[in-house]
């Protein structure tokens, strides 16, 4: 049977690659160093796919990054989180290639960024530069590799994407990783997909026990099972000089030799991405920290879904014997092979689980509004991909709204009354969500409107009203007030906040706004001095700091420069 399978797959592998019509040589590689990866591209991340390759830099900032084609920045993005600092060059072909978390730009960008961060006296800036701007040829130098936004580590995030701004693996290029390593099954998980339907004489998901065998591939111990069911696969890969765990760039699934289900990782829009909380057991995953991802699809719009039988459910009959095998790739065709026989029994069943109900039932399809207390919950048509029964539960001013085990798909509003307090303490009250078995009060994005508090947030869970009226801190990290600082090249402050965080600052020196970088990940703000924007000899620094509930401090000090 693997025979006939993987003949099968070499003949579908030669004719997709008779169908790639993308360029194989007209993209070089962004970096003179080899290229050894840390992310693959769509491989699950938190609430998304990862868009991109992330490319060691060999545990350092400020690696040559080179244009991968002829082309113009057209867009630059400056960010406190996210992909930092980043640059897209479009390309006479119509791709665009995106080089993200990036240390500094080459001198002319980044001169041409500093202008308008001056003009607009802002750090956080995103610009879009017309085709003469800034025009770049191929293996230009057009930036420097870094760690900025939320980068974990030193590496560059590099992205290829097609007119329509959708991702694309650039390994479709011919941007070539090593790999000669077959994929890891870590876990596999069957479903009971309805009440009349059993894995192993029981109603519930059940972890089969994975065998690895001698050549790379694996079996299951045989199960019994009888109605709708479907399986789960915990699954990673890892290229050749790394230990990195990245994700696969297929899946298929087949019944009796015929395939009856494929996730295909070569491409997705970024409208789309948040669905991978319906692709994964979104339970298992905020529970247990891990992403097994379905191999069945339900009220799931993914376009990565490919050759679907019955949205890969099987229907296994009484006294029935199935194979069902799994097959997992990677890009170089690096496959590992997961065997599962079923045996159709419906005898010495056990009872059916009985549904979890409440008085709160919500309809996917149909616009929800929960009251009680000071709270109040909206929940707007499609916020959720499944009906389901919320516990929905008030205390003083706790409240629990279900446990985050249900994905949304859009963001809700939860309001909380202000009306009892006093005026003195409003602006000092905020949305916390209760995390974690103590309990820990975390920030939820909040905003007032007279006397209503209006958090937004896709995370069901346990919230509560808290304060913060504590103001961030300020610090000076190189220097002393009253100190000369002639010979250095940069002036540094840490900044932090206990609890709501960081909204906003703004430095002046002698009242003329300055330029500070601000590097979340070490709660520090930067002024490069070679902005030629301090002149003076006797330079008063001003800096204002407001936290995300309006808190703010103000630090002053006095340094010299000739």
């Amino acid at each position: 049977m693997r025979f006939i399978l993987s003949l099968f797959f070499t003949a579908s592998v030669l004719f997709l690659n008779a169908q790639n019509n993308y360029p194989q040589d007209y993209f070089s590689s962004p970096l003179e160093v080899p290229l050894i990866l840390s992310g693959t591209f769509a491989e699950l991340r938190s609430n998304h796919f990862h868009s991109g390759l992330d490319i060691k830099t060999q545990q350092r900032t400020g690696l040559k990054v080179k244009a991968s084609a002829d082309g113009y920045v057209s867009r630059i993005k400056v960010s406190h989180y996210g992909y930092g600092k980043a640059l897209y060059i479009t390309h006479p072909n119509g791709y665009t290639t995106v080089y993200a978390h990036l240390q500094r730009f080459a001198p002319e960008i980044q001169a041409y960024i500093k202008k308008h961060q001056y003009e607009k006296e802002s750090y956080q800036i995103e610009l879009f530069p017309s085709a003469e701007v800034l025009p770049v040829t191929k293996n230009s130098i057009v930036a420097y590799s870094g760690n900025t936004g939320g980068s974990g580590g030193p590496h560059l995030h590099y992205e290829i994407r097609d007119n329509k701004e959708r991702p694309i693996n650039p390994m479709l290029f011919g941007i070539d990783i090593k790999d000669s390593t077959y994929p890891i099954i870590k876990s596999i998980y069957a479903y009971p997909l309805d009440e009349n339907s059993f894995i192993n004489k029981t109603n519930t998901k059940q972890k089969l026990r994975l065998i690895p065998l001698k050549n790379g591939d694996y079996t299951i111990k045989n199960i019994e099972a009888y109605g709708h069911i479907g399986f789960g696969i915990e699954t990673i890969d890892r290229q050749d000089l790394a230990a990195n765990s990245n994700g696969v760039y297929n899946i298929q699934t087949f019944l009796n030799g015929r395939k009856n289900f494929e996730l295909d990782f070569r491409r997705f829009s970024f409208n789309e991405t948040k669905h991978i909380n319906q692709l994964i057991d979104y339970e298992h995953y905020t529970t247990k920290k891990k992403q097994v991802q379905k191999l069945f699809r339900k009220n799931n719009p993914l376009s990565l879904y490919k050759s679907i039988v019955k949205d890969g459910y099987l229907s296994i009959e009484d006294s029935t014997y199935s194979v069902y095998k799994i097959r997992v790739s990677d890009y170089k065709k690096n496959e590992a092979w997961v065997t599962i026989n079923i045996k159709g029994s419906k005898n010495n069943i056990s009872e059916p689980q009985k549904p979890h109900t409440t008085p709160y039932y919500v309809k996917a399809n149909k616009n929800t509004n929960l009251e009680e207390g000071h709270f109040s919950i909206d929940f707007q048509k499609d916020t959720f991909y499944d009906d389901f029964y919320m516990d929905f539960e008030v205390k003083n001013d706790t409240l629990t709204l279900h446990k985050n085990v249900v994905p949304a798909k859009k963001r809700f509003n939860i309001t909380y009354d202000l009306s009892s307090y006093a005026d003195a303490d409003k602006s000092k009250l905020c949305i916390a969500r209760l995390i974690g078995y103590k309990k820990r009060a975390v920030y939820t994005s909040t905003k007032r409107k007279g006397n209503l508090l209006v958090a937004r947030t896709k995370a069901l869970g346990t919230f509560t009203l808290a304060t913060d009226s504590i103001k961030p801190k300020i610090t000076p990290a190189n220097f002393k007030d009253g100190q000369w600082l002639s010979k250095y090249r940069y002036l540094k402050i840490e900044i932090e906040d206990e609890f709501s965080g960081i909204s906003k600052y703004r430095a002046t020196i002698n009242g003329k706004w300055i330029l500070m970088e601000y590097d979340y990940k070490t709660k520090t703000l930067t002024h490069d001095f070679n902005d030629g924007i301090i002149t003076d000899t006797k330079n008063n620094l001003k800096v204002i700091v407001t936290d995300n509930v309006g808190n703010n401090s103000t630090f002053e000090a006095l340094f010299y420069r000739k």
